[in-house]
């Protein structure tokens, strides 16, 4: 069990986005949400390219801080997300993806019975360092 991933011990990442800032690549975080649902999906970064990219294909493209490389979601794990819409903020300084997912899951992670969990929030913060499950996004056993 990757206890970061499917833990009840808050373990924040602050750090994210000092590294991320050393990439590179000139990054703005984007908020993937549900198109239908409004539910926040996941958050992720963008580069031009992956803009680009993701505007020229209908699906959504991102660009991953932590391999520093273009990631076309759903690549290796089928779960693409058709893009409905892209914006951006006032301050032109970040971006909202809304999208559908195809066929449905979202997150790498998986729940109990091993689907592909249909949005990476699925626990909750109970305390400054504890965490639950949200229901319906129970632990893999």
């Amino acid at each position: 069990m990757n206890t970061l991933e499917e833990g009840t011990v808050a373990e924040v990442d602050f750090e994210k986005i000092r590294r991320a800032a050393k990439s590179p690549q000139g990054l703005i975080p984007v908020v993937l949400q549900h198109a239908d649902t409004l539910d926040v999906l996941f958050v992720g970064y963008a580069n031009e390219l992956a803009l680009r990219e993701t505007l020229t294909s209908g699906r959504a493209v991102l660009w991953s801080a932590s391999r520093d490389e273009l990631w076309r979601k759903g690549a290796t794990s089928g779960d693409e997300l058709e893009m409905v819409d892209v914006r951006v903020n006032c301050e032109q300084n970040a971006l909202l993806y809304l999208v559908r997912p195809d066929p449905g899951g979202v997150c790498h992670t998986t729940d109990a019975e091993g689907a592909t969990r249909t949005t990476c929030f699925y626990r909750r913060m109970t305390g400054p360092s504890s965490l639950e499950f949200i229901s319906g996004f129970a632990p893999v056993a």
